[in-house]
This record gives C-alpha cells, sequence and structure tokens, in this order.
C-alpha cells in the first residue's frame, strides 16, 4: 500500500538521496587513514587503589569514586599514605572508565624509573560511573562539584610532606575535559588548585548532540565565564583533538572559544603534533602511545627542580607545551637556549662552497664538521635546507624562495571532480611549498594526488607530503615511498577567519633524482563528508520538519474532501524545501536590522540557530537545501518502516488472537483512560519522563496494531463483490452521517484513520528517540537514584501522555466535522519552520513544535 502510492520518479529520487547520504557517511565514518597509534602496554600488572573518601561525601555522591593507579612495587609502596610525587587528576569523559587512566599513568612510571624516581607522578582517577553525559546534561554540574572535592581530598594525601603540592595537574577526556574547565565557575572554587589542564577530544565549542537543556545551559554558562573573564584566567591549557579518526567529536569542536585564547591556551590536532603526527579515534587518543610519550615528556619538562612539582611559571609552562605539541626542535626543551654551540675536541673541517651537496658516510669514526660560507650564497639565495635519511646520506641545498613557491588554485566546489588543475615540479630541488589558492572554507573538499618519477637508483628513497594550515594548528603529514602515486586528502576542521590572509601549504619534502606533478580536483564524497560531519546532527530537525508538513496536508486533506491522502503521497505534496528555507533567511535577514532585534528581544525568542552557526563559521552554501533533501529521504524511509511494522505486527496479533472486529461504536475516551493517563502521569513525576513517554507509545501503537488486525479481519471475511462493498459502505457512511452521537467505523473511515495513524507514529517514534538518552541514562543509575533529577522530558511527558491516549481512540470519522480541524491542519507549517528556526542546533526544542499539532488534533475531538 505504502510503496503503491509513489511514483517510480519519486522512488527513484529517494533512492539516490541514500546513495548520497551513503557516500557523506562512508566519507565520516572510513574516509580517513588507518590506525597508525601504537598500543601502550603495561609491564607489570595493573592496580586501582580506592581512596576513601569523607563519609558525608560518599553519601552525597554513592555513584561516584576516587582512585589512585599503580603497578608492581610502586602500588604496594602507596598503599601506605600519605604520597610524595606530583598528582595528576584524570576526568573520564562519556561513559569513560576510570581505567582509562592506565596507559598514560604506566609510562609516567616507566619514564620516572629510568631518572630513579628522582621525580615521578602519582596519578589519580574518577569513576564517573560510566555516565552518559554528552546524551544527558543533568549530572555535569554534579561531577563538577566532586570534582572539586576530589582535588581538595587529593592534596590533604601530601599533608606533612616536604615538597607537598598546592595544586594538581588534570587531563580530561572529552567530557571530562568540560567538566574541569567548568571546576572555575564554582563559587568557592579556587583557581590555585589547578596548575595545568590538558583535555584530549573535548568537545569546547558546543556539545555533540544537544538533546536536552541542561547541556546547553552548561556549555553555555562555561564558555561565557571564560570568554568574561579570559584577563583573570591565569590556567595554562591544552586541548588535543583526534582529526578525522574521531567521528564522535569533531576537531573543530575541541578548539577553545577565540575570546578565550589568552597567552596561556593552546589547541592542536593530534595529527600536527610533533612526533606524533597521527589522528586518533575517540577512544584511542588516551592510550595512542606516540602521543601519550609527548604528554609524558612534556609534565617531566614542566617540573621545577626547586619545588619538585610542576612549575608556576606560566611563560615556562607555555613554552614547554609549544616545544612538545607545536613545534619541537629536535632537542630536549631548554628553558634558556644557547644560542652559541661550543665545538671542542680534534675533529674535520670541511668547507661546502657550492649550493648543492650530497655527504654519504661510510663508517665514519671521526667528528666532521661541515662549513657552509653565507657571504656569497646571501647574494642569490635565501634559504637553506638540509635533510638526512637514515642517518648516513646529507642532502643539502641553498635556494631562493620564490623559486620554491608555486601557486595552485583549487577547482571550484560545483566541479564535482570532472576537472582538476596540476603543477609539474620540473626543477630537481628537495623542498618546495604549494601554494593553495581560495582553499578556507569547512565545505571544500579536494583529493590531492601527488605523482613521482624517479630517474636516479637510489635505494629507499623517501618523501614527505606536509599539509600546513597556518591559521589552525591541523596539519597533517604523509610519507611516500618514491616513485608512488600518493593521495591525499584535501580538508578542515577550522575555517579560515574573515580578516587572516594566510594561504594553506603543501610543503613538499622531496628527492633530487625523482620528478614531481600535483593534480588537485574536488572530492564530491568528500564535500558530503564534511555536510553530515558539520551538520548531521541538524538532520532529525529536518526529518520531523517534513513529517509536520505532511501531517498538515493530511489534515488539511481531511478538511477539505473528509478523506485523508496516503502519507507518502501527501509528503512528495508538501514537503518542499521552498516552505521553510526563505522564511529563516528572511527572519536571519531583517535579525540584522536594530529594530527588528529589539522586537525579537521584547517577544523574549531565542536565538536562531542560523546565526548560530554563521557564528561558528559552519554555514555552507545550500547546506539547509541539502539537509532537507536529507531529511525528507528519511521521513519517507521511516514512514515506510513504521506503516510495515504495523502491518507486521497486526499479521503476529492475528496468530496469536482471535480475530477482532471493527468497532461498531465510536467511543473517543474509554473507560479504562482516565486510569490509564493517570497512573502514566504518576510514573512521570515519580521516576523518569521518558519512560511514561515510551510506555505512553506503546500503548498507542498497540491501539493500532489493534486497528489494523481488526480492518485485516473486516477485509478478509467480506464477499469479493466490489458493488456490493461501496454499496454497505455508502449505507454505512449514511448512517453515519445521519447520527451525530452514535458514529459507526466503515473499512474505509478505518483505511483513513490508519493513513493518519501512521504519520501520527512516525512523529511520536522520531520524540521518543530524543527522549530516549534521559531514560538510558535513569535505568543505568537506578540503583542510586529511583526518581531522575533534574528530567528533561518531565514537562512533556505531562502533555504527550493524555493527548497519546485520546489520539489512540482517534478516528478521522470523528474529527472530520470539527469546528477546530481547520485551524489545526494551518498549524504544521509555521511549526515546520519553528523546527528549522530554533531546533537544528538545539534538538531538545524539536518535542515543543510537534505537540502543538497533536494537542490540536486531539481536541478535535471534542469541538
Amino acid at each position: 500500500m505504502f510503496l503503491h502510492s509513489v511514483n517510480l520518479w519519486n522512488l527513484a529520487f529517494y533512492v539516490f538521496m541514500v546513495f548520497m547520504a551513503t557516500l557523506g557517511l562512508w566519507d565520516v565514518f572510513f574516509g580517513f587513514e588507518e590506525n597508525r597509534c601504537s598500543m601502550s602496554y603495561m609491564f607489570e600488572y595493573p592496580e586501582y587503589q580506592k581512596i576513601e573518601l569523607p563519609k558525608k561525601l560518599a553519601k552525597r555522591y554513592p555513584a561516584y569514586e576516587l582512585y589512585l593507579y599503580g603497578e608492581g612495587s610502586y602500588a604496594e609502596e602507596h598503599k601506605i599514605l600519605p604520597l610524595t610525587g606530583i598528582p595528576v587528576l584524570f576526568l573520564p569523559g562519556n561513559a569513560g572508565s576510570y581505567k582509562q587512566v592506565r596507559s598514560i599513568g604506566s609510562i609516567a612510571l616507566r619514564k620516572a624509573e629510568d631518572i630513579d624516581f628522582k621525580y615521578h607522578f602519582d596519578f589519580f582517577s574518577v569513576n564517573f560511573n560510566e555516565e552518559l553525559v554528552a546524551l544527558y546534561g543533568g549530572s555535569l554540574q554534579k561531577q563538577t562539584k566532586f570534582v572539586h572535592e576530589c582535588i581538595k581530598t587529593i592534596l590533604k594525601l601530601y599533608k606533612g610532606q616536604e615538597f607537598a603540592p598546592k595544586s594538581v595537574a588534570i587531563i580530561g577526556h572529552s567530557m571530562g575535559g568540560l567538566v574541569a574547565r567548568a571546576l572555575l565557575t564554582l563559587k568557592n572554587f579556587k583557581q590555585d588548585l589547578i596548575n595545568l589542564l590538558i583535555t584530549q577530544a573535548t568537545p569546547h565549542v558546543a556539545p555533540v548532540m544537544p538533546l536536552d537543556r541542561f547541556i546547553t545551559d552548561f556549555y553555555m554558562t562555561v564558555n561565557n565565564y571564560w570568554i568574561l573573564n579570559a584577563r583573570h584566567i591565569n590556567l595554562t591549557t591544552l586541548s588535543v583533538a583526534g582529526g578525522f579518526r574521531d567521528y564522535q567529536v569533531r576537531s573543530g569542536l575541541t578548539f577553545l572559544p577565540k575570546l578565550s585564547h589568552h597567552t596561556s591556551a593552546l589547541s592542536v590536532v593530534s595529527s600536527a603534533v610533533p612526533k606524533t603526527w597521527v589522528s586518533t579515534d575517540h577512544l584511542s587518543i588516551v592510550w595512542c602511545k606516540q602521543l601519550q610519550l609527548t604528554t609524558i615528556r612534556a609534565f617531566f619538562d614542566l617540573i621545577d627542580a626547586d619545588t619538585k612539582q610542576i612549575t608556576q611559571n606560566s611563560k615556562k609552562k607555555l613554552s614547554v607545551l609549544n616545544h612538545h605539541f607545536i613545534r619541537h626542535p629536535a632537542k630536549h626543551f631548554e628553558e634558556n637556549p644557547s644560542i652559541i654551540s661550543d665545538l671542542t675536541g680534534t675533529s674535520m673541517w670541511v668547507p661546502v662552497k657550492v649550493s648543492r651537496w650530497t655527504y654519504v658516510a661510510y663508517n665514519e669514526s671521526d667528528k666532521i664538521y661541515f662549513t657552509f660560507p653565507l657571504a656569497n650564497h646571501r647574494k642569490i639565495y635565501t634559504h637553506v635546507y638540509c635533510q638526512s635519511t637514515m642517518l648516513f646520506v646529507v642532502d643539502c641545498e641553498f635556494f631562493k624562495k620564490e623559486t620554491r613557491s608555486i601557486q595552485l588554485p583549487v577547482t571550484h566546489l560545483f566541479s564535482f571532480g570532472l576537472s582538476s588543475r596540476k603543477v609539474v615540479l620540473n626543477t630537481s630541488g628537495l623542498y618546495y611549498n604549494i601554494e593553495l589558492l581560495n582553499f578556507g572554507q569547512i565545505y571544500q573538499a579536494f583529493k590531492i594526488n601527488v605523482v613521482s618519477k624517479c630517474s636516479g637508483v637510489r635505494e629507499e628513497i623517501t618523501s614527505i607530503y606536509k599539509l600546513h594550515i597556518p591559521w589552525s594548528y591541523e596539519d597533517s603529514l604523509t610519507i611516500a615511498q618514491v616513485p608512488s602515486n600518493t593521495e591525499i586528502s584535501l580538508k578542515l576542521h577550522i575555517a579560515q577567519p574573515e580578516n587572516d590572509s594566510h594561504v594553506a601549504l603543501l610543503k613538499m619534502y622531496t628527492s633530487s633524482d625523482c620528478q614531481y606533478e600535483v593534480t588537485v580536483k574536488t572530492s564530491f564524497s568528500q564535500i558530503l563528508g564534511q555536510v553530515v560531519r558539520f551538520h548531521g546532527g541538524a538532520l532529525p530537525a529536518y526529518v520531523i520538519s517534513s513529517i509536520l508538513l505532511a501531517y498538515g496536508g493530511q489534515l488539511y486533506s481531511l478538511f477539505s474532501t473528509g478523506y485523508c491522502l496516503e502519507y507518502a503521497t501527501i509528503l512528495d505534496k508538501e514537503a518542499k524545501p521552498y516552505k521553510v528555507d526563505p522564511f529563516v533567511i528572511i527572519i536571519k535577514f531583517l535579525l540584522g536590522y536594530k529594530w527588528f532585534k529589539e522586537l525579537w528581544d521584547l517577544l523574549l525568542l531565542p536565538e536562531l540557530d542560523a546565526i548560530v552557526l554563521t557564528s561558528q563559521s559552519m554555514c555552507f552554501p545550500l547546506v539547509s537545501l541539502i539537509l532537507f533533501l536529507f531529511g525528507t529521504c528519511t521521513a519517507y524511509w521511516s514512514g515506510l518502516l513504521s506503516s510495515a511494522s504495523v502491518r507486521l505486527l497486526s499479521s503476529l496479533w492475528l496468530t496469536l488472537k482471535r480475530p477482532s472486529e471493527l468497532p461498531k461504536d465510536i467511543k473517543m475516551i474509554s473507560p479504562d483512560l482516565p486510569f490509564l493517563t493517570v497512573v502514566l502521569i504518576i510514573i512521570s513525576w515519580t521516576t523518569c519522563g521518558a519512560l511514561a513517554i515510551l510506555l505512553s507509545y506503546l500503548y498507542y501503537v498497540f491501539k493500532i496494531v489493534h486497528l489494523q488486525a481488526s480492518l485485516t479481519t473486516f477485509k478478509n471475511s467480506q464477499p469479493v463483490n466490489p458493488k456490493h462493498s461501496r454499496r454497505s459502505e455508502k449505507k454505512s457512511n449514511h448512517h453515519k452521517d445521519s447520527s451525530v452521537h452514535h458514529l459507526r467505523l466503515s473499512a474505509s473511515d478505518a483505511e483513513d484513520s490508519l493513513r493518519m495513524h501512521s504519520t501520527v507514529i512516525n512523529l511520536l517514534t522520531w520524540i521518543v528517540l530524543l527522549s530516549m538518552p534521559s531514560l538510558i541514562y535513569w535505568l543505568k543509575n537506578l540503583r542510586y537514584y529511583f526518581k531522575l533529577n533534574p528530567d528533561p522530558c518531565k514537562p512533556l511527558a505531562f502533555i504527550l501522555i493524555p493527548t497519546m491516549a485520546v489520539l489512540g481512540n482517534t478516528y478521522t470519522v470523528s474529527i472530520k466535522s470539527s469546528k477546530l480541524l481547520k485551524t489545526a491542519s494551518q498549524f504544521p507549517l509555521p511549526l515546520a519552520v519553528g523546527v528549522i528556526a530554533f531546533g537544528s542546533a538545539h534538538l531538545y526544542r524539536v518535542p515543543c513544535f510537534v505537540f502543538i499539532p497533536l494537542l490540536l488534533h486531539a481536541l478535535c475531538n471534542f469541538m
């Protein structure tokens, strides 16, 4: 029935949109480099010593705990407190375990052993009971207060020691990093309690999925505090992102807000970290050996030899972090590096006067120093570059910068990869700068092909291609064995700021024996990937907007013709982007005028989501159109799924139970309906609102399945005589029209009702899905708390429960003569606009727009 109502062109369109969405999803979930992180291993059995908390604290936070990490003899020795090391506190993120501290804790222990425990770190970890704080924000404030108490408890463990610490360093993974930043917002918190904050894959800018207002309010509180108090915050902060492998938290969200970029804050992608050079997924960032080694080296370089604790000198802390995470000069950190080096001993000095020079070592035991006279070279050249291969071959050359800088404009966004641009490096140089012109937006994505052809015979010739983004630390490195054909993905985590004139560069460290050809072309699949990566979270809003348009069309069809059209047919007719997008664009335009903005604020209307996205440099050309098409496609297939599910469940019902008949008399309020409604409201009040919504939804589905089963039974029992069927239906309708108080349900009325109920089920399914995170959180913490507090779904449940109860007993025949039906059919259109205007970046607002037409639909039974 559902597929029969769709013409082949529309079906082809929906299949094509599925294909397009699949391309985007494939790029997000699979279109990245393989995992090149080395696993970090424990050399001794890891132990987690539970730290006893004060009884009042343990009673106030029964689900939370504090642990000290240790291995082997270290763990045995430190079971007897107090401690003598440098405290570091690890905060796990969404659904994270306190045991994730073991990787960095073990590496720090090995490093301390190497220096005979001259210095060592004590790694603590908080057990947040693996709470889903990225989906439910009601416990974020509670976690923050618990961490504050943990810091005070940790510092007491060092009381009476000669070098007792006065502060702790914090490493926060995912949402744990946000909780660490939130500490500064607490009234009684002293900023001096934290000496260093390192966050790993933490979404600082905005929540990944804003599913309740508690999350967005928490973000607003934290970010506003850091922005408004930027001058007074002297906390050295480093944010490390995972790169494109981390599809859970895109790297653009991990960059600290721009206004809070004071002198003590850094943001970097792991692929740009020296000696790391790898992208990490959301979990591997806590155990990636390359990154954890870099972090521990930085920690040991931060130690003050006098206090045997992390230095309080902010400049030194920032210098150390720059040294290890931004630009590593291939030597140990020196606080005051010497400009002049003393070269002692008897060694051979060899002057090199040529502009290009190669030296191959053959087991020389004596030192050899090479000198390059600069007097002559300075007149002709501007730069010198040297590279070594396996420490046996050294190549050096002098060159003029202009001769090695080549401009390569990228192809147009809408070339779809059909055209390309290329440059050929004919000279035999060792270093080139390819300037990628017109590249700086997040919706741009390209494939770069570097083809190398070598003439000389040389073993293991290696070329390095480094993509350098000057306005953010998101560089990436590609190593290729030449000759080869190497493909490099070119896309951004952060868009180029408007006032930034820098150009993205492809730095090529090449071989003089090879010729290189660089080609760039647009990658359409990666563009779709960027759309999904940056705006995929808004898709539910566009899906619900499309369903609302179809819902309004069905109500109007019922009002104007007396019949309800099929969901697929009305979706094709009503779900058009020009009914929604122009209104949002006009509102955004008018908000640029002061008088309209003042009127907007006077009406206490929230900020337009399109403006929020613009402030985050996330506006794509035609992105709303693309999302609307994806949303309509998803609405179609979800409608097909819900319709098929109802039919399947009704078949199962008929198999298990005796067939039922169509109701003879339509009763809008059955005897058990008030009792059931009261019970569900009590459940919502005493336990969890999302649970009550789910139970109401299941009751509604049960009623529709029962109606479908009754209709199937009725059709199977009728004689195969279309004329007789039509006559009996007419008689039934005549009887129905002549009686106002005793309505009877015919087969056509039942089919009409099922069409309407199919759309309502589709809407309610999405509302239930959006409320599921708080239900999952409640179930997970049921042994600690019977009542979810705060509960984001409770107000919605109080309205949806009676509405769904009434709609479950509603038939089209009972509302088609309602005076309220015309009004009810007109509401879904402005509400569909409202969903996009206010719900695309704030998903928790979407149900507020959905319950209004449902409520009006239910009221049509009484008016």
